[in-house]
């Protein structure tokens, strides 16, 4: 069991992502079953379409997004709960003015992304 605050947990650059970082606020060391992770977008930023190996459960804690699942296109603010299953495309892009943040918790089993080249679609 342990308690940190999140202020105390180093942001690293989500690599395929535009103005996006990520937090991991419970590792797959800490919890056994679930790693809990927090992201920031900019203004302007996102994330590409990409799949992912494993479900994703998220909460948003502030601003303003449209999120990609699928086929549909989703307007989401703060308290929506967001879910995605495994292997459905998906993508983000913050349509506000100010940083988009949501909490996203995953299992802890091997996740694969796998970036979609929208032009060979």
């Amino acid at each position: 069991m342990s308690v940190k605050h999140a202020q105390d947990v180093q942001a690293q650059v989500v690599k395929a992502g535009d103005k996006t970082t990520i937090q991991v606020l419970i590792s797959s060391q800490e919890g056994p079953n679930f790693a809990l992770r927090r992201f920031v977008m900019e203004p302007g930023g996102g994330m590409p379409e990409h799949t992912n190996t494993v479900e994703h459960e998220q909460y948003v804690l502030q601003g303003h997004a449209s999120i990609g699942i699928g086929d549909e296109t989703f307007d989401v603010h703060v308290g929506d709960v967001v879910f995605i299953p495994q292997g459905v495309p998906h993508w983000y892009q913050n349509v506000g003015e100010e940083n988009f943040e949501f909490l996203c918790v995953i299992p802890n089993k091997e996740d694969r992304i796998t970036l979609l080249d929208k032009a060979s679609c």
